[in-house]
């Protein structure tokens, strides 16, 4: 029974231990793919990274950037979610260019302050405070509450 127990301690801190996420203010600890992202499309520095991990495999990078913008990289380092304060945008560059024309002709003042790009496709968060989807082919699907 106490070898059991013994084991089973072993086990349990071994997950927990497997499962806790780092931090980093690297941007070197990032994927090749999240750094050059990051250096082509961003003026601001990093100011932290969290590194999420499940079961000991990093998930995905949490990057806040100094000017507060947030970036949310996968594993391989592509982005997966982006986020910019108020008075700022998405870099167009990151925008597939479908929905930053569906924007600009139907919410003519306001900017791409949030872009999340998943399987099924985009959702998009405006300055005005609308929230939009968009298919994975970048076709405007309907307006969020």
């Amino acid at each position: 029974m106490k070898n059991l127990l013994v084991i089973l301690t072993v086990i349990i801190g071994a997950f927990s231990a497997s499962a806790r996420n780092n931090y980093s203010h690297n941007q070197e600890d990032l994927p090749i793919a999240a750094q050059t992202i990051l250096k082509n499309n961003f003026k601001a520095g990093v100011s932290h990274i969290k590194i999420e991990k499940d079961f000991g495999k990093i998930k995905e990078y949490d990057v806040i950037l100094t000017d507060g913008t947030e970036v949310t990289f996968d594993s391989h380092g592509n982005w997966k979610d982006i986020e910019v304060r108020q008075n700022a945008s998405v870099p167009a560059t990151l925008v597939p260019k479908a929905i930053a024309d569906y924007v600009n002709q139907n919410q003519k003042n306001a900017k791409i302050t949030g872009i999340e790009k998943n399987r099924s496709g985009y959702e998009v968060e405006l300055s005005n405070g609308v929230e939009m989807k968009f298919n994975s082919e970048s076709r405007f699907i309907k307006y969020d509450k």
